[in-house]
This record gives structure tokens, C-alpha cells and sequence, in this order.
């Protein structure tokens, strides 16, 4: 597939996230998403980060498999969440779950440093390759448990789960920095809910559920 055939399919692909939270606008709680993040999910190529045989595939408004009983989110979720998330340019964000690398290109054009945390070798390995060779140089990826988060640099702005779990692990709430906030799915496989945590500048905790989603189980080691 050439190269402008995959930006046109990119270009309908961001048409579709806006007129998707147009629908959800009610659920959401506003009729669009961040114009900031909008623009860089028109400029990250979704199909560098998929496997050669879903390119063609890569800007459909879907979950793909990645491997290792892994996927990419739906391009739709990973724009709700980068909107909830509030990124700033000089954030320290922190990401459970690299995947093949597609959320820490989009949060390397929003923040200033990117920590990532991938379970799985194999995914951090070739995420780290593809993510080098487009140029990418604020993020660091370490293969471990990410509900243990990564001590060694907290605290952080802001803190993105790519995986679901029965409840926030404690240790990222420890992790987050005062004015600090989380997003991550919440609950069992069949009643997940996008969640945000936020942390105000006292240190409480104050949480609010969006929308139903669909997410793998948060792995721990």
C-alpha cells in the first residue's frame, strides 16, 4: 500500500474518532476531543506499529492483534484517553503497557519524557526499534510489572494503564504527583469502565467513570 494511500486512510480515520465523540459527546461530557490531540493522532502513523500483514488494516477504527494475546487499542479509546489525560508539553508521563509502541509516539508529540513499562521482551524490544527508527528520542521503555509503576522516576504529571484492572495498583496512586492524573480501564472483564484518577494538591484522591470499555487484563509478574 503506498504511502498516500495510508494518509488519506489516516485522514478518514481522525474524521471518524471526531464524529464518534460527537456521538458519545453525552457520555464524554463534551462535543469534541482536544484539537491538540487530534493533530497527532492525523500525524502518527498507526501502521508502523502493527504487524506488516494489518497495514492495510491499520487506520480501521478498531482493536488489532499485536501478538502475545496483545492489541492495539481502537484508535477511537486511545484518542478519549490522550484527551482525558491532559498532557501537557512538560509533563513526565508514565505508560503501562508499550505494546509495539503506537501510545508512546503519540504521548512523545504531547509531553516532554515518556516512561513505558511492557510485561512482554519481545513487544518493548521491537517497540523500542520501531519507535527509534521514525526518530523518537523522549522515552524510555524497561521490560517489568507495570502495576508496580517505576519508582526510580516518580513522581509523574500524568499516568496512562493500556490494560484493565479490579482496582488502581497502589503504587501508581503513590507514584502520581499532587495535581497528578490517571486513566486506566477499572473492573472485571465483563463491566469495565474508563476511569480517572486524580490527585489533588492535599494528596486526595478524587475519581470519576466515563464509558464502558472493552480492555485485556493488567498481567503482573
Amino acid at each position: 500500500m503506498k504511502e498516500e494511500h495510508l494518509t488519506i486512510l489516516r485522514r478518514h480515520m481522525v474524521e471518524v474518532i471526531g464524529i464518534t465523540a460527537d456521538l458519545t459527546s453525552q457520555e464524554l461530557g463534551k462535543d469534541a476531543l482536544d484539537a491538540r490531540v487530534m493533530e497527532v493522532m492525523g500525524r502518527v502513523p498507526r501502521h508502523e506499529f502493527v504487524p506488516t500483514e494489518l497495514v492495510p488494516m491499520a487506520y480501521e477504527n478498531s482493536p488489532l492483534p499485536i501478538g502475545f494475546d496483545k492489541t492495539i487499542s481502537q484508535p477511537f479509546i486511545v484518542a478519549v484517553m490522550m484527551d482525558l489525560l491532559n498532557v501537557q508539553p512538560d509533563s513526565s508521563v508514565l505508560e503501562v503497557g508499550t505494546g509495539l509502541g503506537y501510545q508512546v509516539a503519540i504521548l512523545a508529540e504531547l509531553a516532554r519524557e515518556v516512561w513505558s513499562v511492557e510485561i512482554v521482551e519481545e513487544l518493548a524490544t521491537e517497540a523500542e526499534r520501531r519507535l527509534r527508527r521514525m526518530g523518537y528520542v523522549n522515552f524510555t521503555i524497561r521490560v517489568g510489572d507495570g502495576s508496580k509503576g517505576w519508582p526510580e522516576h516518580a513522581p509523574f504529571d500524568r499516568i496512562i494503564v493500556a490494560a484493565a484492572s479490579a482496582h488502581v495498583p497502589a503504587a501508581l496512586i503513590e507514584q502520581l504527583s499532587p495535581g497528578g492524573r490517571l486513566v486506566m480501564p477499572i473492573g472485571p472483564s465483563e463491566g469495565q469502565r474508563l476511569t480517572v484518577i486524580e490527585k489533588d494538591d492535599a494528596g486526595q484522591i478524587h475519581t470519576r467513570d466515563l464509558m464502558p470499555v472493552r480492555f485485556t487484563t493488567l498481567e503482573t509478574m
